[in-house]
């Protein structure tokens, strides 16, 4: 165990530390995997074991600190791109049959949907455009 340099032992941890992430899919451990190979490059480079450890600490603390917001902040941002119902909510539409608040028809992208009137005092004839404000299974609620 002597004869193994410690950047070896450093490396192994950060494979190790990576595998880890590939298993779990926790981003952390990458973070961890990277500092690993930051400290197998102190040890490589003469440090002792103490600048080695500090090594190891300081990038993960600095890896975890800043990427972690910056994930924080993408996962918590809508796709720029919706797809399927979602790309219909704000979308305009032409009313074909009476909307109310039990039902009606409308054209909307293209397609007949059947409506309902989210105001249910609210009457929508026929050819007035309205907003579609939600999907509800194959239905549009509209205003």
């Amino acid at each position: 165990m002597n004869d193994i340099d410690a950047w070896v032992w450093w490396l192994v941890g950060g494979a190790a530390l990576g595998i880890g992430l590939v298993v779990t899919a926790m981003p952390e451990l990458g973070m961890l995997a990277a500092a690993g190979v930051a400290a197998a490059v102190a040890a490589a480079l003469g440090g002792d074991i103490v600048v080695q450890v500090l090594v190891f600490v300081a990038v993960s603390a600095a890896l975890v600190a800043v990427v972690r917001p910056i994930a924080a902040r993408h996962r918590s941002q809508r796709p720029q791109l919706a797809s399927g119902v979602e790309a219909l909510k704000g979308r305009q539409a032409v009313v074909l049959e009476r909307v109310d608040a039990s039902g009606g028809r409308i054209k909307l992208a293209g397609e007949v949907w059947s409506a309902r009137a989210l105001d249910t005092g609210h009457t929508y004839e026929v050819g007035q455009e309205v907003d579609v404000v939600d999907i509800e299974g194959a239905t549009a609620i509209v205003m």
